[in-house]
């Protein structure tokens, strides 16, 4: 699926890479969400916040209290991975409404390697916390589970990225079928449309990823199995 009309001028290749709208449009997206960060945090004030940075330290606050709501002893450490991934989401599904451009979440690449993201960072938050040891849940309460924790683990972040995928391709296809037939005598509700669901979409796959890594957080509170359950 083209997600860029000049797609062609644009895409190069790097060695054996090809470097096409997908990740032309992610790069876009970061420069600009890597730049407004900047332009936004660097006069911040303690004394006299201006109203932008009140608004930045209310959406800021309101991603914590969300986080806090599933790892409450663990939101402060959460709050930037989860934090950029909604803010990524959100930008990345909502720049398909720039003419010229696609959704990169409307490729299944792109939310494969978000959900590859997720699973790294799932290990990782459980190794941080638990060492190596962190793993020995999996054998819980039988080693002979072993292989379905396994399944699960490569099927929900299979899931993960499918959905988003799958949610963003529909939607774009059902904005372009419904241009067709009508025209553009309903653009607005098609526009709310698209803003709706990419928000929607956007807090869907930041909470999961919430849960699964309170779901690795919570396994280093449980005892390890005894050695009779063993």
């Amino acid at each position: 699926m083209e997600q860029l009309d000049f797609a062609p001028f644009l895409a190069f290749d790097l060695g054996p890479l090809h470097i096409g709208p997908t990740v032309l449009t992610t790069w876009l997206i970061m420069a600009l969400l890597g730049g407004g960060a900047w332009l936004s945090t660097r006069r911040l004030s303690v004394d006299t916040p201006s109203r932008w940075q009140t608004l930045l330290e209310g959406a800021v606050g309101s991603m914590e209290t969300a986080i806090a709501a599933v790892a409450p002893s663990a939101s402060r450490r959460l709050l930037p991975f989860i934090g950029t991934l909604w803010v990524y989401t959100v930008a990345a599904n909502l720049i398909g409404l720039i003419p010229g451009l696609g959704s990169p979440t409307a490729d299944l690449s792109e939310t494969a390697a978000l959900a590859l993201l997720v699973f790294l960072s799932v290990h990782w938050y459980g190794i941080r916390d638990g060492g190596l040891g962190y793993f020995r849940h999996y054998l819980a309460p039988s080693p002979i589970l072993l292989p379905f924790h396994l399944l699960s683990e490569v099927s929900r972040t299979l899931a993960l990225a499918m959905r988003l995928f799958g949610n963003m391709m529909s939607l774009e296809l059902a904005v372009l079928l419904v241009l067709l037939v009508a025209g553009f005598l309903a653009p607005v509700p098609l526009l709310l449309l698209h803003i709706v669901e990419a928000l929607v979409q956007a807090y869907i796959f930041g909470m999961l990823a919430l849960i699964y890594i309170a779901g690795a957080l919570q396994s280093q509170a449980r005892p390890p199995p005894s050695a009779k359950e063993l």
